[in-house]
């Protein structure tokens, strides 16, 4: 099994974004959703610098671990804390997957259309990172 944590608060996958040059037109990355692809592969990478690429069929766990909002009593941080409440903000859980499944293309697995099995949760944490773990089934 391969485990790895991306530190900081979730990113979800931004929309490509359009421009148009006179008769040209073309599509870019936007600057945040390049970053945060970055810095997937970077956590990736620092952990797993010379692992062989999975051929098979692949299952991925995502654990969201979101910053508490400061707005929150005392009572509400402490169900926080014990996941009696989870969050609803965004990003999105399928824009989550999409950018973290998209990152780690070439680099853990072949394609992202290796994976047949896929579980995101989102909690509360006061530490926001994301933990990623992927194996073959």
């Amino acid at each position: 099994m391969i485990k790895f944590e991306i530190p900081g608060e979730a990113r979800g996958k931004g929309r490509p974004k359009f421009f148009r040059r006179g008769d040209f037109a073309g599509a870019y990355t936007p600057d945040k959703t390049a970053s945060y692809e970055n810095l997937v592969k970077l956590s990736f990478k620092r952990e797993y610098p010379s692992l062989d690429l999975l051929k098979g069929a692949i299952e991925m766990r995502i654990t969201v671990n979101t910053s508490i909002p400061k707005s929150y009593s005392a009572h509400k941080k402490k169900l926080a804390l014990f996941r009696s409440i989870r969050p609803t903000k965004k990003p999105d859980l399928d824009n989550i997957a999409k950018i973290i499944a998209d990152s780690l293309n070439g680099i853990a697995y072949e394609d992202d259309k290796q994976i047949v099995s896929l579980r995101i949760d989102k909690y509360y944490s006061e530490k926001p990172l994301v933990g990623v773990e992927i194996c073959e089934v």
